[in-house]
């Protein structure tokens, strides 16, 4: 795996590119690190957690680039999830792609990078 993804709005996106970091959302504050998904697992996060939201982008980047404040960790089911303890950097996006909702309010993910 090469890629990661975080989903978030694009409001969120557009103030973080604006200060030049991302801190996370607020259940990413509180746990202590940037919630980030695999592109297998991107479609099962935006339904969970995303459902109902609107003007939601898909950001990628390079695992490579975050070296060792990238942990894999489980989640609750046991599957491992990235994890990422810095700040993310805007400018070390590699794509950007807009979910839109279907006719469940389910953000539709695009094809992604694995």
């Amino acid at each position: 795996m090469s890629r990661v993804y975080k989903i978030l709005s694009r409001r969120a996106w557009e103030e973080a590119e604006a200060s030049g970091a991302y801190i996370g959302s607020p259940l990413d504050v509180e746990d202590g690190f940037i919630h980030l998904s695999t592109a297998t697992q991107a479609a099962e996060t935006a339904r969970l957690h995303f459902c109902g939201q609107t003007d939601l982008i898909i950001v990628g980047f390079e695992v490579e680039d975050f070296g060792d404040a990238l942990k894999w960790e489980p989640s609750r089911g046991g599957v491992l999830f990235p994890h990422l303890y810095a700040v993310l950097q805007p400018a070390a996006a590699v794509s950007i792609d807009v979910l839109p909702l279907d006719a469940h309010h389910v953000p539709i993910t695009p094809a992604l990078a694995e």
